[in-house]
């Protein structure tokens, strides 16, 4: 029940957030989410032996969504030049034995969290953009309750057991048909805006187009999903967090996007590239 209602308050916010909010808010409810996720994952990066310079890792994620926001064509050079930063700090801060330890740890969070999520108001400021992630976040949301309920009353063999040994084929493959019903209900809905000339939705393109890219995201999903996992054993903990009721924390809920927003954002540009 407490997931369900952790679900009921924060989807319809989404939505909200989506097809209303402007550019800078949505930004800034990324860089929200990303610093919260961060600060988990630095707890699981310090639980494994780490010992991270948090508040300067937060402050370099919260800089990367600014350099995005003002600066978007220099995204790639302030990442750069934020991780050589977070080096060259550590390798003042942290004993000598642990100096390739917490910069790893440190720069990778700025990539698996910051990098990952700033890509959200990118796609967002695209074409369609809202649209576009509405059916990242379907795709990952109903592929994630497929698997949750059929991996349980019909799951047999395991998928990767010493990563999330809950964790079942026949689970991943309702995951893949759950996102798969998912698409095709929001291109039809789109299809039906456009035609009665409502705002709103708008997905153009072939159905192999959007079929394909559901599949995609929906695998990119599961192994977000299944690595994050991997982070949470080796650090001997359940959950990363426990700030939303029925879901443990930010991280866990995010974990699927992670991966599946960078590849939407690059599946992007590979389509605008020819």
């Amino acid at each position: 029940m407490a997931r369900i209602l952790t679900a009921a308050v924060l989807i319809p916010l989404v939505i909200l957030l989506l097809f209303r909010a402007p550019f800078w808010v949505v930004t800034l409810a990324t860089a929200a989410v990303a610093i919260l996720a961060c600060w988990e994952y630095l707890g699981l990066a310090d639980g494994s032996g780490a010992d991270t310079p948090r508040w300067l890792v937060l402050i370099a994620v919260a800089a990367l969504f600014a350099i995005n926001f003002f600066r978007p064509e220099m995204l790639m050079a302030g990442f750069s030049a934020l991780a050589f930063l977070l080096f060259v700090v550590i390798a003042f801060r942290s004993p000598l034995e642990r100096v390739l330890l917490d910069t790893s740890a440190s720069v990778f969070g700025l990539l698996y969290i910051g990098f990952a999520l700033v890509t959200i108001p990118l796609i967002w400021a695209q074409e369609h953009g809202p649209s576009l992630l509405l059916l990242l976040f379907c795709v990952v949301w109903s592929g994630d309750i497929a698997a949750l309920y059929v991996g349980r009353s019909m799951g047999r063999r395991k998928l990767a057991p010493k990563l999330s040994p809950g964790k079942t084929w026949e689970g991943s493959m309702a995951s893949v048909g759950g996102s798969l019903i998912v698409t095709v209900l929001l291109v039809l809905l789109g299809q039906w805006m456009v035609r009665h000339n409502l705002m709103g939705l708008s997905y153009e393109g072939s159905w192999t187009h959007w079929l394909v890219l559901a599949v995609v995201l929906n695998i990119a999903a599961q192994i977000g999903d299944l690595v994050e996992s991997a982070l949470k054993r080796g650090a001997k903990v359940k959950d990363s967090g426990s700030l939303l009721p029925g879901h443990g924390g930010v991280l866990d809920r995010i974990d699927a996007l992670l991966l599946a927003a960078p590849v939407l954002w690059y599946a992007q540009l590979v389509q605008q590239s020819f």
